[in-house]
């Protein structure tokens, strides 16, 4: 069976992070590994998640949580902590404040990952359903509902995942946000986030993911569904300057110079239409 493997990454979250527990834990699928990556907290959240580790063993659902805690380099050193320990099939990084829309979405995921027809390069209606992790495909992506700092549902996000998605994709912007992303462990463990960004480290990982999906012409997974609700007031949000700087330098790193500085014009332009 499929395994999916989520990873949380905490640190003093106590204030948000039981909604992102509670959506996990109600997953009526079993095959499921939830991480908690935490950076030595030092408010409720260990309480938090040891008392979710025990609800989760008393449920005997099938899930697995795992709990570290001990200080870390920032979001990304933590990620990759994360990483290094993803097992099964496929990983995706679950922020403390976001969670998972209903009860059966990761039952949906694996439903739509063994009974749809794949929906990027290369396509094939023919194709069989992936009966081994090289058969499945490299990414499995969805779309996603901005909620408050409360949870509740503000609307739906604005860039929208495209029916083909591949790594030119996101020179539109992030279309796919990472919540929504679920990269196929085996790609995920040899791509690390680079250390190197402190806002939009999460941009350039799924592009060198999809651009070794690329590479070995493994195709990506339309979920065409919601997969995930993302608080929108996160690090990037509270850091917006610097994240759109670290932006531009990502997107110059994949796609050249002229063709960023371009797209940025464009971005500007679609900006003043709308207003």
């Amino acid at each position: 069976m499929t395994t999916i493997t989520y990873i949380t990454v905490t640190f003093n979250a106590a204030g948000v992070l039981q909604r992102t527990l509670d959506s996990v834990l109600q997953q009526d699928y079993p095959h499921i590994r939830h991480l908690i990556i935490d950076g030595a907290s030092a408010d409720a959240t260990l309480q938090m998640t040891d008392d979710y580790r025990r609800r989760s063993n008393d449920a005997a659902n099938g899930h697995e949580v795992l709990v570290t805690s001990e200080p870390d380099g920032g979001i990304y050193d933590a990620m990759n902590k994360g990483l290094r320990s993803a097992t099964g099939d496929y990983v995706c990084f679950l922020n403390a404040g976001d969670f998972l829309p209903a009860s059966d979405t990761v039952s949906r995921i694996v439903e739509t990952l063994h009974g749809g027809s794949l929906s990027a390069t290369p396509p094939s209606s023919s194709a069989p359903a992936p009966s081994s992790l090289t058969q499945l495909p490299a990414v499995l992506y969805g779309d996603t509902n901005i909620v408050d700092g409360d949870g509740r549902f503000l609307r739906h996000r604005r860039l929208s995942p495209p029916e083909h998605l591949s790594w030119r994709s996101f020179r539109y912007g992030m279309l796919v946000c990472h919540q929504a992303f679920y990269a196929r462990v085996d790609f995920a463990m040899q791509t690390p986030f680079d250390l190197s960004y402190r806002f939009s480290a999460d941009v350039d990982w799924c592009i060198r993911i999809m651009r070794q999906a690329d590479s070995e012409q493994v195709p990506l997974l339309n979920l065409h569904r919601v997969v995930a609700c993302y608080t929108e007031e996160g690090a990037t949000t509270k850091n917006h300057k610097a994240s759109l700087r670290e932006r531009f330098l990502v997107m110059k790193r994949h796609y050249g110079l002229l063709q960023t500085l371009l797209m940025h014009g464009w971005f500007v332009v679609r900006a003043v239409v709308k207003r």
